[in-house]
């Protein structure tokens, strides 16, 4: 009679897995997307491996900072720290869909009636216990840690990226800073000695006396920008410092010694459609894993909803001596067969279910958005390289004309047909020109760094592994 309804209550346990909620989507909605930039493309529609785009500029001290930050970088080590426990979490998850064996082993030495000798009793046994994932409650969950251990992966990917595009930016702006402080040092020099010129001139009467006054102000104008400008170039060292963890004192001499080029020959290629530049960012990957994560965590919830079948069983054996007698016995059992069926919870289930439907859109509305987001980075970048490719050759003209001004103006100097101060006016308005120059290359390849930051820096979405 006992196994009968052992058997029945096993039967209508496996019928009431026929009545397991529909899954949920796990993937997230696809983002519509022009077929086309907007923005004229900077490339031959080829995808280059940005990973190593540092190298293909040239400069070994780039490189080394870049893995220098990295290693040293908060960010990045607390994202591997993510990537360790979200490990954790799946190993955990598929634990639960496992049974469980524990063992135990205990002895005891005493007397149990007066008069009884003194008895020893040991024993030892294995209890086991397993949960029917009837509903799919422990598979969701581990879909849901799998999820994250890749959404963290990813995150990992993008804060390495994000180091080496800041180790960058700020590399190339110190390298456009020293070449702009030599540019206001040497207009200040010039300043300089248009205001003793123009002094000598006001004191023999040849000139007003307000010229000379404006050469005054002119002149400790220009020195105050000199000083601000070194004063920047050390901010940005400084930075650097503290992003690669170089003391000070180690990266300045390797800054000096570095080349001062900003017009590396390394360009990042990408395709002309987004969809694919945008499978590049490690930030929108992890936005879509958090989403499958999201719909998991709804079935899971919606699971909770349903029956449980649980059944455990056990084995041991003992051994029992008091005195010349003992006895060896063992024992086994198998069950309870458990259901448990909800019946009355106070809305606390479907509660529940309806905060992971709503963490789960949530997690729709933020991947749409950091979609939206990303695209618009790729575009402001692509327009930033436009425009300043556009305003190249222009500023370049520029600065070879006033150079060939200058050198003219030196030479009528030296031949006695122009006089110092036309000289000294030439060689400000050249320095302008070149620092001009100095700062559009430095807008150039910040804008080449933001590109490669906006295409995900050369990381490459995992190829999908299946159900």
């Amino acid at each position: 009679m006992e196994d009968s309804r052992l058997l029945a209550a096993c039967c209508i346990a496996c019928a009431l897995a026929g009545c397991a909620a529909p899954p949920l989507r796990s993937d997230a909605p696809a983002l519509a997307q022009p077929l086309q930039w907007q923005t004229p493309l900077p490339h031959n529609g080829s995808l280059t491996d940005l990973s190593q785009w540092w190298q293909g500029l040239g400069d070994p001290l780039l490189v080394q900072l870049v893995e220098a930050a990295q290693g040293a970088s908060p960010s990045v080590a607390s994202a591997l720290s993510r990537v360790a426990q979200s490990r954790a979490a799946t190993v955990q998850a598929a634990a639960a869909l496992l049974p469980t064996l524990d063992g135990s082993a205990s002895a005891v030495r005493g007397t149990t009636q007066v008069a009884m000798p003194v008895a020893t009793t040991v024993q030892a046994a294995l209890q086991a216990s397993w949960e029917a994932d009837l509903f799919g409650a422990n598979r969701r969950a581990g879909e849901a840690a799998q999820a994250r251990l890749e959404s963290a992966q990813a995150q990992w990917h993008d804060a390495r990226v994000a180091v080496a595009a800041e180790v960058a930016h700020r590399y190339f702006s110190q390298r456009a800073c020293e070449q702009q402080a030599a540019i206001t040092r040497l207009d200040a020099d010039s300043r300089s000695r248009s205001s003793r010129l123009q002094e000598l001139s006001s004191q023999a009467g040849s000139t007003a006396p307000a010229s000379a006054g404006l050469a005054r102000a002119s002149a400790p104008e220009a020195s105050s920008r000199a000083i601000h400008q070194r004063a920047l170039c050390a901010q940005d060292s400084h930075a650097l410092a503290a992003l690669t963890g170089w003391p000070v004192t180690e990266l300045q001499p390797r800054l000096a010694a570095a080349p001062l080029d900003l017009a590396p020959a390394a360009a990042i290629t990408i395709t002309s459609v987004p969809a694919r530049a945008l499978g590049q960012r490690p930030d929108l990957f992890s936005a879509q894993r958090e989403v499958a994560a999201a719909a998991a965590d709804a079935g899971v919830a919606e699971a909770q909803r349903y029956p449980r079948l649980g059944l455990s069983g056990s084995i041991g054996a003992a051994r029992n001596r008091a005195g010349a007698a003992s006895d060896n016995y063992t024992n086994w059992s198998i069950g309870p067969v458990t259901l448990s069926v909800p019946l009355f919870d106070g809305g606390r289930q479907a509660a529940s279910v309806q905060a992971a439907q709503a963490r789960y859109e949530e997690a729709v509305f933020l991947y749409q958005a950091r979609a939206r987001q990303a695209v618009r980075e790729v575009e402001e970048a692509l327009v930033n390289l436009q425009s300043t490719a556009a305003r190249s050759d222009d500023a370049s003209q520029a600065d070879q004309g006033y150079r060939a001004w200058l050198r003219a103006t030196e030479a009528r100097f030296e031949g006695g047909l122009a006089n110092q101060m036309e000289l000294e006016e030439t060689r400000r308005t050249a320095l302008a020109a070149a620092d001009a120059l100095v700062a559009l290359r430095r807008e150039r390849i910040q804008a080449w760094i933001a590109l490669y930051r906006a295409v995900g820096g050369g990381w490459e979405q995992p190829p999908a592994t299946g159900p």
